[in-house]
């Protein structure tokens, strides 16, 4: 760089408009041309050096080799998409779109989405002549058949030239679903991984009976899923528990939805303790329920507002968000409510805050962010991607435990400072797996396999330092504490106690302290984010922003949950939830109803307000099932 600026006569500390276009270019694009390059800045003689390689080709070549999630991150920054200006983004050059059906180029069909391509195939008769229609006759009938399959898994919004990479796991496994469905093969077992998320209630009905569709050509389906909906569609459920963790593992109840509902669980009484009781019974049965508050909050009569949002199938829209209260973003998939909070409002209060890189999508303006003094985006992404990292390092409690056995006698009288009882640097821990307890085990086109380390027995540390204990145990003793055991063995430790039961708080009292968090799943590892939220200091002034958080969560879970999300508001910060889940909806205190429907005619506001507002509301999908779960909670109180 400092050979450029010599060559062209400017500074690197001048200002960008005073570097001459050539000079730039090259700083940006490199060049083959020589350097000249000072050896010694104290010397007069110079060098000369390569080509230069330029930023943006850098920038380039990093993204392409990036082996880590941390440069890719770092690297996204500096990229933004724009539409290839030579074929608009159809991915076709220019001779290909020449070839029309009608007034349409292959590239016009792919940019449809589903519903508008139905419609037109179906007038696709009225276009080809006799001897066309002859010919492509077979070939409609396929189309068609393929389209309706997609229609039929509640993929009607989304377009065929929409790229895979920013399709949901749920629309992705939607897909492969409408292709194993035109298959039509028979005496195949499905297996299918909660396959209702991302999707409303209205096109959760769709997909229950693409399922069924499936079983009735002689197929057997089975899912693992915790929709209630879906749960009484089924022909037989199998229900495991007790609880979680190492509490868990056991069949619990089996039978016909009916026998779920049909069965009140014994609590009370001695039998109890002889045969487990199945919490989905009891949730499905209305034994037990999540309750509607019977007071809404009425907030702190503040707002922040954002104006123009246009992003993706945006209607130029103008919404009022209440601060300190319960907001649930709602409507059915596609209909813009990611594009809304995630790639807009977020990146907003990002850069705002905290000065990301990260750009929103279009908008005109946004107030009220005075209000406000900090945003926290908890989502369902990893705590951590090595077995290093788990619950006690992310909460920060970790370091409060290893200052703890630093003030041990024992530790005092040896000389050991907290970086001993650390798995992560040299000194106390085992070098055989560097404080893993695991060895990786490479294995090439397979992901990679971890074994337990053979000289710590996956403990973590050398002896020595596991000579040092705190009540008869050693520091990875406490690492394989569960919460709940933890909870009692520090009671009288306040600085460590505080972080502990806010794990505890969350519903995660059944993992353990060290648990790697490749083993965590989504829903656990957003809980341990938001205990770890819990155990700062509250401002009042937080927004808080989740993403479907019951994504994987059981009845008694998703009350878990909303017992801290509540918590939250409670204390006057802003809970901002974008969700179907009619459980957290109900008990929201203001919601914002986007659609009406999915894709092109979705990303207006259908209806906002309470959810007793909304459920009166008859042009809402959402009103719909929110009105019904009312009534129910109406008639289960009665």
């Amino acid at each position: 760089m400092e050979a450029i600026a010599h060559k062209y006569h400017f500074s690197l500390r001048d200002p960008i408009k005073k570097i001459p276009e050539h000079a730039l270019n090259i700083i940006l694009y490199g060049s083959d041309e020589m350097f000249k390059v000072k050896s010694d800045p104290h010397s007069s003689a110079y060098n000369y050096s390569l080509s230069f390689e330029g930023i943006v080709n850098f920038l380039i070549r990093q993204n392409d080799e990036a082996v880590s999630p941390s440069m890719t991150k770092w690297i996204d920054e500096f990229m933004n998409e724009k539409t290839c200006p030579e074929c608009s983004g159809s991915r076709l050059k220019k001779e290909s779109q020449y070839f029309k059906i009608g007034s349409k180029s292959i590239s016009g069909l792919a940019g449809m989405d589903i519903t508008e391509l139905k419609n037109w195939f179906n007038d696709i008769e009225k276009v080809l002549d006799e001897k066309r229609n002859t010919i492509a006759k077979e070939i409609i009938k396929e189309i068609r058949k393929r389209i309706q399959f997609l229609i039929d898994v509640g993929l009607d919004y989304i377009t065929l030239d929409r790229g895979t990479q920013t399709l949901s796991g749920g629309e992705a496994q939607r897909i492969r679903l409408a292709t194993q469905i035109g298959s039509q093969l028979v005496n195949v077992l499905y297996i299918l991984d909660e396959p209702s998320i991302g999707l409303h209630q209205r096109d959760n009905s769709k997909l229950i009976r693409a399922l069924q569709s499936l079983r009735d050509l002689g197929n057997s389906v089975i899912v693992v899923e915790h929709d209630k909906e879906m749960i009484l569609a089924a022909d037989y459920v199998i229900d495991m528990g007790p609880a979680a963790g190492v509490h868990g593992g056991e069949v619990v109840k089996t039978g016909t939805p009916a026998d779920f509902i049909g069965n009140k669980e014994i609590t009370k009484s001695g039998l109890a303790a002889i045969a487990p009781i199945s919490l989905t019974s009891q949730y499905l049965s209305g034994q037990t329920t999540i309750p509607v508050p019977l007071l809404r909050r009425k907030g702190n009569g503040k707002f922040f507002s954002i104006k123009g949002a246009k992003g993706n199938n945006l209607k130029n829209l103008n919404v009022d968000f209440p601060l300190g209260k319960f907001i649930c973003i709602t409507g059915v998939s596609g209909s813009g409510k990611s594009t809304l909070i995630n790639e807009t409002l977020y990146p907003i209060f990002s850069k705002y805050f905290y000065r990301s890189h990260h750009k929103p999508l279009p908008y005109l303006s946004i107030e009220g962010l005075e209000h406000l003094d900090k945003v926290i985006d908890v989502d369902q992404s990893p705590i951590g991607r090595t077995p290093r990292s788990n619950p006690a390092t992310y909460t920060g409690v970790f370091s409060e435990v290893r200052n703890l056995f630093t003030q041990l006698p024992e530790s005092k009288i040896r000389g050991y400072k907290p970086g001993r009882f650390s798995f992560n640097v040299k000194g106390g821990r085992c070098e055989t797996c560097q404080g893993a307890g695991v060895r990786t085990i490479e294995m090439n086109f397979l992901p990679d396999v971890y074994v337990q380390c053979e000289t710590c027995g996956g403990k973590r540390y050398n002896r020595e330092t596991l000579e040092v204990r705190f009540k008869g145990k050693s520091i990875s003793d406490v690492l394989n504490m569960s919460i709940d055991e933890a909870v009692n063995f520090f009671e009288n430790i306040p600085n460590i106690i505080m972080k502990i039961r806010s794990l505890k708080s969350v519903g995660l009292g059944y993992i353990t302290l060290g648990q790697s968090s490749v083993t965590l799943s989504g829903g656990e590892a957003q809980r341990v984010k938001l205990a770890a939220e819990l155990s700062k200091r509250d401002t009042g002034k937080t927004l808080y922003i989740l993403d479907e958080p019951t994504t994987g969560l059981h009845f008694e879970d998703i009350r878990m949950l909303l017992e801290v999300l509540n918590k939250l508001a409670d204390s006057g910060n802003t809970v901002l939830v974008i969700e179907h889940n009619m459980d957290v909806i109900k008990v929201a205190d203001h919601i914002i109803d986007l659609g009406p429907e999915g894709g092109e005619k979705g990303g207006s506001i259908v209806c906002e307000g309470s959810p007793e507002e909304i459920s009166k509301r008859n042009n809402s999908y959402t009103a719909k099932y929110l009105k019904k779960e009312l009534a129910n909670e109406s008639i289960a109180k009665n």
